[in-house]
């Protein structure tokens, strides 16, 4: 058996250097057949199933059964670069259980989906280190136990490849902790038991004890009190055991510069590659191949006539419709996308216009996040908000020194101040292998709408945690005028409510010359709740009510001033919270000179009824519906079930907020009247609101838009006004919104 695999493995490796001599030559033939034997129950090799030993033509082997030009069944392969994966494929990707080696000496062996480390599976790493456990698309994400190379062992919960939840960490000299993780820190309520006996059982911030706690000796005293980092803030009381032996002026800071000093958890060793960034080179005769690159390269711009949908990357299927709604009524041009349920929006599968400009996007992101850049300061330097600051990347199809092969079309890619970005997501607290997940995962983009006004197509990712939109030369030009004023205001207010943006970039065809723009932005409607109703809130009248008949208007139709029947009480410490960040956010979009942006609404109702004739405004949804008084049955005890389910969720202004919205009429002989009169009948909602559109500066344009309605409406009626004035018109009328609970 040796002898025979020490052939196959020369001849692998003859075959692999005759093949770059034949790359380079240009040649097209795909793979070379070292020895075709059909199996007993199955057709020969016309048939396009039979089992295979094959050396491909850039080098790589396979042994096993072969489908249609893929693996398919149970096989071998071993790529060019070492790796090696043997078990079950299915279609090209390895599907169920198999084993996936690393020259390193790592290993991988589990449940496979899709080409990705998903389900249950054990991964030994190159130094010794272990983990048993859950998965999910190549990241520890369940319950699992890992084993440290330095003997270290933790047992618990484990989310995006980090510790998360309640697990327990013991150390090799006998220390351990049992308790609440949050990204790969002790955060939460915790024990820290000593091998000498000592004890902390208390709350845990960043891995140190963090308010109320008590710490014990083994003789019996303790110590009960405030915990800080900071030796100003401990305040605490210490009650000896009785001996004489006690010191009754221990300082607390003892915990953290000597007990917790052997402490430390053991980093989790990085995989170099996952299996799923392994391709398969397909099979096939040179006029399939030449069939298939035809029918794979699609232009940026054409519609490709009956093309079928196909599943992308790893199997994401179907599109639903989305709704948007214009800023205006009369329109400026741009758009605000308004993101629905999940699952909604036009997968961009094969045969979509946008296939490749999505492809485009993946590579350049990944690229982006994943150049090594080294560790910088909060504080930036000014040359890093330079509009020259960019960088161009090459993408030729065939790959280069600094990316990697691709099937889409030869591009350029460019970063807007890249650094300036990476610091603003990890300012945002943006993981990057999260973000890269997120956006340039196995999962396709969905496209939320087709080109407005503006020209720009929206994008959502599969997790709908992130936003993106194409811009127009003219919005780069603003945001990049105002990035360093946007960056030091977010990073002096924490719940800023303007829109977080987290990459610029631009993709630039080579056959074309066509640029296109975009920009990366947070999901505010990203959430487990659904969202029963949502506004697009300016201050301003004309033309602010939906277009859309009544018998229309659902759960995922963006309404707007003259549609809003409710003011929002929030309680005192948000409402005081409120007030001072509207009043900061717009102080900075008036000195920016920014107008026509919008406090977008999602509203949550906590009690709900299936009856869909019982919605407070007598609109009907698909969704859970509000009913008023508490009343209670099988739907409103199915959504209050999954929101205990989220209790860890975080709560911060605009995202999560409980509160209660009270219903409002207007009164008919009130014309463009903005705020209806309480009724008294109130909801308990969830709330998620932030401003949105802060890109429109007050420019040539605008002026003369407001010079033109002017003459025809009232001047404060309109939305295109100046941005001192709009910012004074937008903190009235949200403050009359939004009201403090009593």
């Amino acid at each position: 058996m040796s002898k025979e695999l020490g052939c196959i493995v020369r001849a692998w490796e003859f075959t692999f250097r005759k093949s770059q001599t034949l790359a380079k030559k240009k040649k097209k033939s795909i793979f070379t057949t070292m020895s075709v034997t059909p199996t007993d129950d199955e057709p020969g090799p016309t048939s396009q199933i039979y089992h295979a030993e094959k050396i491909l033509s850039n080098g790589d082997f396979y042994a096993g059964r072969w489908v249609k030009d893929l693996p398919d069944g149970h096989g071998k392969y071993l790529w060019t670069d070492g790796c090696m994966y043997v078990g079950e494929w299915s279609e090209g990707k390895p599907t169920g259980t198999g084993k996936f080696s690393w020259p390193s000496g790592a290993t991988y062996e589990g449940d496979f989906k899709a080409g990705f480390m998903d389900g249950k599976g054990t991964y030994t790493g190159s130094s010794g280190d272990t983990y048993r456990g859950i998965w999910v698309m190549n990241l520890k994400h369940g319950q699992g136990i890992k084993s440290f190379v330095n003997g270290d062992c933790y047992d618990g919960e484990w989310r995006r490849g980090l510790q998360n939840g309640h697990g327990r960490y013991q150390w090799r000299n006998g220390n351990h902790y049992i308790g609440k993780w949050r990204n790969g820190k002790i955060n939460g309520n915790g024990t820290m038991i000593w091998s000498n006996g000592k004890r902390y059982d208390g709350y845990w911030e960043d891995g140190f004890p963090k308010g109320n706690g008590t710490f014990r000796w083994s003789d019996g005293s303790f110590y009960v009190g405030i915990w800080s980092k900071n030796p100003k803030e401990h305040s605490g009381t210490y009650y000896p055991s009785g001996s004489t032996d006690n010191n009754l002026d221990w300082d607390p800071q003892e915990v953290f510069d000597v007990d917790l000093k052997d402490c430390k958890i053991y980093p989790c060793e990085k995989i170099s590659i996952y299996p799923s960034d392994k391709v398969v080179n397909q099979g096939g005769s040179e006029e399939e191949l030449l069939q298939r690159d035809s029918v794979d390269s699609h232009s940026l711009e054409s519609d490709v006539d009956g093309a079928k949908d196909e599943s992308v990357r790893n199997g994401l299927e179907g599109s639903m419709d989305v709704q948007v709604q214009e800023s205006d009524a009369k329109g400026n041009g741009q758009q605000q996308m308004r993101v629905q349920l999940k699952g909604q929006g036009v997968t961009i599968s094969k045969g979509h216009k946008n296939y490749e400009l999505m492809l485009n996007l993946q590579l350049g992101i990944r690229h982006s996040v994943g150049r090594p850049a080294p560790a910088s300061s909060f504080d930036l330097k000014a040359s890093a908000f330079d509009p020259k600051e960019k960088i161009w990347t090459k993408f030729p199809p065939e790959g280069s020194k600094y990316t990697p092969p691709h099937q889409s079309c030869d591009f350029r890619w460019k970063d807007y101040c890249p650094v300036v970005f990476r610091t603003l997501r990890k300012l945002f607290n943006v993981d990057p292998a999260d973000y890269m997940i997120s956006i340039c995962g196995n999962d396709a983009l969905r496209e939320l709408s087709s080109p407005g006004k503006s020209g720009s197509f929206f994008y959502l990712t599969h997790d709908d945690r992130y936003m993106i939109k194409t811009m127009r030369k003219a919005e780069v030009k603003v945001l990049i005028r105002m990035l360093p004023a946007y960056y030091k205001h977010v990073q002096e207010f924490k719940n800023t409510l303007v829109t977080k943006f987290y990459g610029l970039h631009c993709v630039k065809l080579s056959s074309t010359q066509k640029k296109v723009r975009f920009v990366i932005m947070g999901n505010l409607f990203c959430s487990e709740h659904a969202i029963h109703r949502r506004f697009d809130l300016k201050g301003s009248s004309l033309g602010r009510t939906t277009d859309k008949p009544e018998s229309e208007i659902d759960a995922t139709t963006t309404l707007k001033d003259l549609d809003l029947n409710y003011i929002f009480r929030l309680q005192k410490i948000w409402f005081d919270e409120f007030c001072r960040q509207v009043d900061k956010d717009c102080d900075f979009l008036e000195q920016e000179r920014i107008m026509d942006y919008s406090m977008l609404v999602g509203l949550h109702f906590q009690e709900t009824s299936q009856r869909e004739s019982s919605m407070p405004n007598g609109h009907h949804s698909g969704n859970c519906t509000p009913i008023g008084n508490g009343n209670h049955n099988g739907e409103a005890h199915s959504c209050l079930t999954r929101m205990a389910s989220l209790r860890w969720a975080s709560t911060s202004l605009g995202i999560n907020m409980e509160a209660k919205a009270e219903k409002t009429i207007r009164k008919s002989d009130l014309e463009g009247q903005l705020i209806g009169e309480p009724t008294g009948e109130r909801y308990d909602v969830v709330l998620f609101f932030g401003i949105i559109d802060i890109l429109q500066d007050y420019d040539i344009s605008k002026k003369l838009e407001h010079a033109y309605k002017s003459m025809q409406y009232d001047p404060t009626s309109i939305s295109a006004v100046d941005p001192k004035q709009y910012s004074k018109r937008f903190r009235d009328f949200v403050f009359k919104v939004f009201v403090e609970d009593t």
